[in-house]
């Protein structure tokens, strides 16, 4: 089965390119409100399953919402992220079971990524210098222009959240798709 679930402490996963990680600081440690956390603070200003966030001179997607356990299944394009299940055997079939039996994609939570480089999913209050040894993963994705697009499953003992990239040829305008923050 998959080897690696980047764990977080209850704050949004980042997903950002590998050559941009020494532009994100992570947290400040700071107490005050959440302008003042940093990098860290601009990835938790995202709402519902999806967003973007400018790191160096790219972008990076932030996936939030639920501080659930993540991975990337790479035949399917798709970062699973684990609500609630008895195994991770069952996890992954209900992900792709939805997938093959067409699930439906949340109408509000879908954006547009320019990806032109291998990624790295860890947890956003980290530095992109401090990464946890054996808590991020390093995703080789054919560079290109993905719709990524999110949805909750639930199906029957499994929980889960799917957040798919779509390759696509659209070089034209986002379509009015949400953009960084």
């Amino acid at each position: 089965m998959v080897s690696v679930w980047v764990e977080n402490e209850g704050g949004p996963l980042l997903v950002a390119p590998e050559s941009e990680l020494a532009h994100w600081g992570g947290s400040t440690g700071d107490d005050g409100p959440v302008e003042t956390w940093g990098d860290y603070g601009r990835a938790c200003s995202v709402r519902g399953y999806l967003g973007l966030v400018d790191v160096g001179g790219q972008q990076a997607l932030v996936l939030g919402d639920e501080p659930a356990p993540t991975t990337y299944l790479a035949e399917e394009r798709m970062f699973l992220r684990w609500v609630a299940a008895d195994s991770e055997a069952e996890l992954i079939e209900a992900g792709q079971r939805a997938l093959q039996n067409g699930v439906q994609w949340d109408e509000d939570e879908g954006l547009m990524w320019v990806i032109r480089e291998p990624v790295v999913l860890f947890e956003s209050w980290l530095s992109g210098m401090e990464l946890e040894p054996d808590n991020h993963l390093v995703i080789d994705i054919e560079p290109g222009r993905y719709r990524v697009r999110a949805t909750g499953l639930s199906d029957h003992h499994s929980g889960a959240i799917l957040v798919q990239l779509q390759q696509t040829s659209d070089v034209g305008d986002a379509g009015g798709m949400p953009r960084a923050v």
